[in-house]
């Protein structure tokens, strides 16, 4: 025969494993981890300007294995040929893996997180785009650029991670309100002749 302390012990029991099993089934529930979008190191932007005419291709190299810190990058600009068109190609990598990263088969997978913008004080050079994302939107790896007069500055190239490609200017090419987060931007000295 049962006393009633240890009926009370029992359903005590009973309500302490009852409440263990729900806190334990509970917290075996896993919601899935927010991953933010990592960054990957880019070591070499490259800028291939083709002449539509024919002649040799000029490129801007921008390499820097190293990263941020440690040895300056070696940026390499170029002579552009007056009054003259240029079919242009983007190159982005990580050359600090082996085999190199391609990151420029990434940026054209996710053409819609992605923007290359092109700015320069050049008098008479002009960059056009001639690819678009999945929404008609601009991308910037594939342009046509084309020269004026005799010059020289600096042609600046930026690549944006999530712009608002939808914003006021930005599928011409104004970065004012793209907005996102800049990946890489690098200044080229250019001679127009």
């Amino acid at each position: 025969m049962t006393t009633l302390t240890e009926n009370m012990n029992n359903r005590n029991l009973f309500f302490t494993a009852a409440i263990a099993s729900l806190v334990l089934f509970s917290s075996c529930e896993k919601e899935d981890p927010i991953i933010p979008n990592e960054e990957e190191l880019i070591t070499t932007l490259n800028y291939t300007l083709t002449p539509t005419q024919g002649g040799k291709s000029i490129v801007l190299s921008f390499v820097d294995l190293d990263g941020d810190g440690g040895n300056p990058p070696v940026i390499t600009g170029g002579t552009l040929v007056k009054n003259q068109t240029y079919t242009g190609s983007v190159g982005v990598f990580n050359e600090s893996e082996n085999p190199k990263d391609d990151i420029t088969q990434e940026i054209a997978k996710e053409d819609k997180e992605h923007q290359l913008f092109f700015q320069t004080n050049i008098s008479g050079l002009s960059i056009k785009y001639n690819d678009v994302d999945g929404n008609g939107n601009p991308i910037g790896l594939i342009t046509n650029a084309t020269t004026g007069a005799a010059g020289s500055g600096i042609l600046t190239i930026i690549l944006r991670h999530l712009p608002n490609k939808f914003a006021a200017g930005v599928a011409s090419g104004n970065i004012t309100n793209a907005g996102g987060e800049t990946d890489i931007e690098v200044n080229f000295p250019i001679s127009v002749q």
